[in-house]
């Protein structure tokens, strides 16, 4: 090989590198704000439900798009910090996701970035959008059943504890839903005929405390972000003090609680994925509306049951989506 060409070639194989690093800063940018923790498994489930999504619409991460993951891991206090990071990285879309405190911190950076949420509140009363069909402005999202089926969850709990009369609701008091879950609950509670404690804590220790001093037959846990990054201390704090409990998402019976009722949140943050897709091909939030979940999934964990000394009802594991041996 001559002397020329060796240099050419090696000239070449030194710009490969700078012109991959080119077409990557060129890619458009997803950021994805999470009021949870990555290493939750049901967190992992969700982002690759997102992945997914963004497939369906013709995007595939590292090849024609960036994502720009943010974590606050429970803590609330930290997104707005975090989607101001986003914002700082001229990001073409947010996926505002994992609690209300998420899509705020969204829309306190940003009026003109288009911000796709996921939330149990309404949205329009919340603020988040104009209407569900014309949300208007740069928002727009998918809204689940989270405090729609949040009696429901007393009822499928008082099945397995017929006997009892006293039940306890657990909710984070800074979560905007606290309030409405609360009294849809206890409204809940006055129809079954049963008394109905409400508990608050919003940190680890708080948690604690409510387990130690719970003077109730069985726990109703409110869907919260922050709970969601705690499911492991409360399932198990809640087993070694022999307290039957229901929670929304799928991952808390996984990880040993006994019942969890609620949305598949994979379903929800597919449709996500497929809006930040449509996003990135030029429609504006304001032209998508706000879709709302459908699907709800119950998961009994039957060796959690086993171990309280439960029978769960057979009329009930007929209606189970899964039933962990």
């Amino acid at each position: 090989m001559r002397r020329r060409e060796f240099i050419t070639l090696l000239g070449g194989a030194a710009a490969w590198p700078l012109a991959a690093r080119a077409q990557q800063a060129r890619l458009p940018i997803i950021g994805y704000l999470n009021a949870q923790a990555p290493a939750a498994v049901e967190t992992a489930r969700n982002k690759t439900a997102f992945q997914q999504g963004l497939r369906e619409a013709g995007y595939i991460e590292g090849q024609n798009v960036v994502i720009e993951y943010r974590w606050a891991e429970g803590r609330y206090e930290r997104l707005p910090a975090l989607a101001a990071e986003l914002t700082g990285r001229s990001v073409a879309v947010i996926a505002a996701t994992g609690s209300d405190f998420s899509v705020r911190a969204a829309k306190a950076a940003t009026t003109t970035i288009p911000i796709i949420f996921s939330t149990a509140s309404d949205p329009v009363q919340s603020g988040f959008v104009a209407s569900l069909n014309r949300p208007s402005g740069n928002v727009t999202g998918v809204t689940s059943l989270g405090v729609e089926v949040a009696p429901k969850r007393l009822q499928l709990l008082r099945e397995v504890v017929p006997a009892a009369n006293i039940f306890a609701l657990l909710v984070n008091p800074i979560n905007t839903n606290a309030e409405t879950i609360s009294r849809q609950t206890q409204a809940a509670a006055q129809t079954l005929g049963v008394q109905l404690h409400v508990v608050h804590a919003s940190t680890e220790r708080e948690i604690e405390t409510a387990l130690a001093s719970l003077r109730a037959s069985a726990l109703v846990i409110g869907s919260d972000g922050f709970f969601t990054t705690r499911i492991e201390q409360l399932g198990a704090q809640l087993l070694r003090h022999a307290v039957p409990s229901i929670y929304a998402g799928r991952e808390y019976a996984v990880a040993g609680g006994l019942m969890s009722y609620g949305e598949d949140f994979r379903d929800m943050y597919r449709h996500i994925g497929v809006y930040a897709g449509r996003i990135l091909r030029g429609e504006k939030p304001a032209d998508l509306p706000v879709l709302q979940a459908t699907k709800v999934e119950l998961i009994i964990n039957m060796k959690t049951a086993k171990a309280l000394g439960l029978t769960v009802p057979i009329t009930l594991l007929g209606r189970a989506d899964e039933v962990i041996e």
